[in-house]
């Protein structure tokens, strides 16, 4: 049984993680935005996003993400923008829940951004298809997607689409 010292010490040091977190997770999201560009290979999709040029990106083991490989950052929606005619070279896979919209490009097949099932208000762009020079650092975060539940309760996931005031 723990004492009450021992008990002040453990709730004391609870708060100090807690307080890290935050402000680890609030200096990532209120780090300086830059205008990114990117796209699919064939070039047909091409948009612009804005977001730190430090940025976490997940890589999800959920079945499609597992087998495509997309290590993606995730932004609010109001941040990203389809630039000219990308919108008619795109096609759209759903499964599951409906929820996850997996957009890809109907002439290369490249999955440059997606709507992710743990962000629905936001766009999940695909690291490797921002054009070099504005991204400075990339941590790659691991996201458990076959156990969905757990992890999205478990990572905070869902708070890099909120539009940071």
């Amino acid at each position: 049984m723990l004492s009450c010292r021992s008990l002040t010490i453990l709730y004391a040091a609870c708060l100090l993680c807690t307080m890290i977190l935050s402000s680890v997770q609030n200096s990532e999201m209120d780090a300086e935005k830059v205008v990114h560009t990117g796209g699919c290979h064939c070039k047909n999709v091409r948009w612009k996003v804005v977001a730190p040029s430090s940025v976490v990106a997940w890589d999800c083991n959920c079945s499609t993400c597992n087998m495509r490989a997309n290590t993606h950052f995730i932004v609010p929606a109001d941040n990203f923008e389809l630039l000219g005619d990308s919108e008619k070279f795109l096609t759209t896979y759903t499964f599951g829940t409906q929820t996850a919209k997996h957009t890809f490009c109907k002439i290369c097949g490249i999955t440059s951004f997606y709507y992710p099932r743990s962000n629905p208000d936001g766009v999940a762009v695909t690291f490797r298809c921002v054009d070099p020079g504005t991204l400075t650092h990339v941590e790659i975060r691991h996201f458990d997607g076959k156990n969905w539940d757990s992890a999205y309760n478990q990572t905070g996931i869902s708070s890099y689409s909120e539009v940071q005031k």
